[in-house]
C-alpha cells in the first residue's frame, strides 16, 4: 500500500471518527449549559441537570423500568435463540432451511411494520399493552442476534471433544453441559450484552406495546415534544455512559473467556 492511500484512508478513518463523536460531544456539553434553551455559546456552566437526573424519581423509576424489561426479554431471547443455534448448527434434515429463514425473519423486518404486527397480534391474543406485551417484542426481535452469535462460535467446536465425551459414557445432555454449553459462554455473554442494549434502545416496540408507564426513550421521547432543553441531554448522557460501560466490559469480558476456553 502506497502512501498516497494510507493518507486517504486515515483521512477518511478520522472524518468517520468526528462525524461520530462530534454530535455526542455537543450533547453532553449541552448538558452542563446554565439555561434552559439548546444553543451556542455556552456562557455559563453548572451541574444541575445532571444531578437533577439522580433525583428526578419519575427518571429513576423509568431508568429501573427500561433496565427490568430488558434483563427479561434478553434471558428469554437468549434461551430460545441458544436452544434454535444448537438445533441448526451441523445437522440436516426437513424444514431446516425453513426454521432458520423464520428464526433470521424478525431482525429483517422494518421496526415499524414489526411494531405494528405485534400490536395488531397482541389485540388478537388479549394481551393488554404493558410491560409483558414489551418483553414478549423484544425478545422475538432479539432472537436471531443470539441465533447467529451462537451458531458462529459452535461451528468452531471441536467435534473431537465431543467425540471423546460420548466415548467416555456422556449422554447428549452430560456432554452438552460439560462440553459445548461451556464453549459457547463466551457467544452467549456477547449476544446477551447486546441484546440487553437493543432493548434497552428500543423505541417503536416500546411505544406501540407500551401502557401508561413508559420506558426510558419513551420518556425522551415525550419530553422532546415539548422542546429541547439541557435535561434531555442529561438524561441522554446518562444512558449513554452506563451502555458504552456496560458495552466496554462486556467486550473486554468476552475476549478474556475466549482466550481461557481456547487455551
Amino acid at each position: 500500500m502506497n502512501r498516497g492511500n494510507r493518507i486517504l484512508i486515515g483521512c477518511t478513518y478520522w472524518a468517520f471518527v468526528l462525524y461520530v463523536f462530534v454530535p455526542l460531544l455537543l450533547m453532553i456539553l449541552m448538558g452542563f449549559k446554565d439555561s434552559k434553551f439548546i444553543g451556542f455559546p455556552i456562557r455559563s456552566w453548572t451541574l444541575d441537570w445532571y444531578t437533577g437526573v439522580f433525583s428526578d424519581g419519575e427518571v429513576l423509576s423509568t431508568l429501573g423500568y427500561s433496565l427490568v424489561i430488558a434483563v427479561l426479554s434478553t434471558l428469554i431471547s437468549v434461551a430460545v435463540g441458544t436452544w434454535i443455534a444448537v438445533l441448526l448448527e451441523g445437522r440436516k434434515f426437513l424444514g431446516r432451511t425453513a426454521i432458520f429463514g423464520l428464526t433470521i425473519l424478525p431482525a429483517l423486518i422494518p421496526g415499524i411494520i414489526s411494531a405494528i404486527a405485534f400490536r395488531i397480534y397482541a389485540r388478537w391474543l388479549g394481551v393488554e399493552p404493558g410491560m409483558g406485551a414489551i418483553i414478549w417484542s423484544h425478545a422475538v426481535h432479539n432472537v436471531p442476534f443470539v441465533a447467529l452469535v451462537v451458531m458462529a462460535r459452535l461451528s468452531t467446536l471441536p467435534k473431537s471433544q465431543i467425540e471423546a465425551a460420548r466415548d467416555l459414557g456422556a449422554d447428549p445432555i452430560i456432554a452438552f453441559l460439560r462440553i459445548t454449553l461451556p464453549y459457547l459462554v463466551p457467544a452467549i455473554l456477547g449476544a446477551s450484552i447486546f441484546c440487553l442494549l437493543l432493548s434497552f434502545d428500543d423505541f417503536v416496540r416500546s411505544f406501540f406495546l407500551g401502557g401508561y408507564e413508559p420506558t426510558l426513550p419513551v420518556l425522551i421521547f415525550a419530553k422532546l415534544r415539548s422542546g429541547m432543553s439541557p435535561e434531555i441531554n442529561a438524561i441522554a448522557t446518562v444512558a449513554l455512559v452506563l451502555t458504552a460501560g456496560l458495552g466496554i466490559w462486556a467486550e473486554r469480558f468476552t475476549r478474556r473467556m475466549k482466550k481461557e476456553t481456547n487455551t
